[in-house]
């Protein structure tokens, strides 16, 4: 099918300004995007195959509904077969977190009438990426100050509300972020202008490839963070590579890649002596060496990290997720001591995580810290024969909203470890365990491409 040639299953209007077909699209659900255009646009099956390149029966079990008792339906999650299907129905790419495909580019070129502002603001588009998009347009030129520090402003409330914030929403407007700043680079501009945005580019790689891997996304964020990496040598940024590399160590940490993670604390520290991404490293360092049993590495590592965020001014937003906080110390310390034992300092320390990570009011404002100080105190209280406590501290964690699946299994999985050892035979520790399995196999299903 050429690119510009119809197609026999192009989504209406009607059918594209649903909810719940937004919802399915979105979530790259296309098997429901199926069953609904059946519903709601009379388009059939048979048309849906031919516009897509599947079989009937195919799109038939897509379509299903998962509550017929016939198991899971299947789902579409190779990036080239995803865009023959919004290709083939017509679903416009930033519907699916995609730039633009080429038949709506081919349209726009076909389409005299010039752009209105003030339409972008009807889309329900990307919030701070549109006032960007709408105060470069107002002033006539490719961009302006004004909408560079929109768009940096845009990227300092995402990471700053990394901690507590829903991973997809997150997700979602991070994509947008990053569709909207690298259409920008095709613009005319200065060469600082362009080292700006490239700038900007890169943090929005690095944010991307922590949400995408918080969700299960390995692959995807693993692309992410090396184009971060890329585009810190393109700009000369050394704090954007250093975090690449940071982010190499966390992943390399979650996957009990010892090598593979003190390698990389290594690049980061060659990569940026200054900023606090240093201290993260440190951090890193020791976590893996108290996994390894190196309790004078952890100590090392732990003064030489504590040396450094002495030495940095406190920040003025701690909740920042790409700046080192003091607070954020008892939790890598937590870490360490429980891993080596220690489980009176360790408990020690996560009790002050819980309470450093607790507003005023009741709320949790870095949920996903909390959670795993929980599995510590829950691994502690494990060890002194209280497995009402361990196994009450351990369910709290795994019910979080906010959560870091990688990061959140790695400690589960500890104090999994210590309730089947200690108390083999009760109840509660096999029920632990068999939750432990299922948030497992659900952080294994196939996952997205973006």
């Amino acid at each position: 099918m050429t690119e510009g040639a119809p197609t026999p299953a192009a989504l209406p209007p009607h059918v594209l300004e649903r909810a719940d077909v937004r919802s399915a699209i979105t979530n790259h659900d296309f098997g429901e995007v199926f069953r609904l255009a059946r519903l709601h646009g009379q388009i059939s099956y048979a048309k849906i195959a031919e516009a897509v390149g599947y079989k009937r029966e195919h799109i038939g079990k897509m379509a299903r509904p998962e509550t017929d008792g016939k198991g899971t339906r299947p789902r579409i999650t190779q990036h080239h077969k995803i865009l023959e299907v919004v290709d083939g129905l017509r679903i416009p790419g930033h519907l699916a977190g995609l730039t633009p495909r080429p038949w709506e580019l081919e349209r726009q070129r076909q389409t005299s009438q010039p752009d209105d502002p003030s339409t972008l603001l009807t889309q329900g588009g990307a919030g701070l990426w549109d006032i960007a998009e709408l105060l470069r347009r107002a002033e006539m030129t490719s961009i302006n100050s004004t909408a560079l520090e929109s768009i940096e402003q845009g990227i300092d409330q995402l990471a700053r509300a990394y901690p507590y914030a829903d991973a997809d929403y997150l997700h979602q407007r991070t994509r947008n972020g990053l569709q909207f700043v690298t259409k920008q680079l095709e613009s005319r501009m200065t060469l600082r202008q362009h080292r700006e945005l490239l700038v900007d580019t890169g943090w929005l790689f690095l944010l991307n490839a922590c949400v995408q891997y918080d969700r299960g996304q390995r692959e995807a964020a693993n692309l992410s963070k090396a184009a971060a990496l890329r585009i810190g040598d393109e700009a000369g940024h050394g704090e954007i590579k250093a975090w690449a590399w940071e982010i190499e160590a966390w992943f390399a940490l979650t996957q009990c890649r010892w090598r593979d993670m003190v390698d990389a604390v290594e690049a980061g520290h060659v990569a940026d002596q200054t900023h606090s991404v240093g201290v993260q490293l440190y951090a890193h360092k020791a976590r893996a060496a108290a996994r390894m049993g190196d309790a004078r590495l952890v100590r090392d590592s732990l003064d030489a990290g504590r040396a450094r965020l002495d030495r940095l001014p406190r920040p003025d937003h701690p909740e920042h997720h790409f700046i080192i906080d003091p607070d954020k110390w008892d939790f890598y310390e937590m870490d360490a001591y429980r891993l080596l034992g220690d489980d009176e300092r360790a408990a020690a320390h996560a009790r002050s995580v819980i309470r450093i990570s607790t507003g005023p009011d009741g709320t949790e404002i870095s949920p996903m810290r909390a959670a795993e100080a929980r599995l510590t105190l829950g691994v502690a209280a494990a060890r002194t024969g209280d497995i009402e406590q361990a196994v009450g501290m351990g369910t709290t964690a795994l019910e979080a909203d906010r959560k870091s699946l990688p990061s959140l299994l790695l400690v589960a999985n500890e104090l999994d470890k210590e309730l089947r050892s200690r108390y083999p035979r009760e109840a509660a520790s096999r029920e632990f365990h068999e939750r432990i399995l299922t948030i497992t196999r659900g952080a294994a299903t196939a996952e997205l491409p973006f």
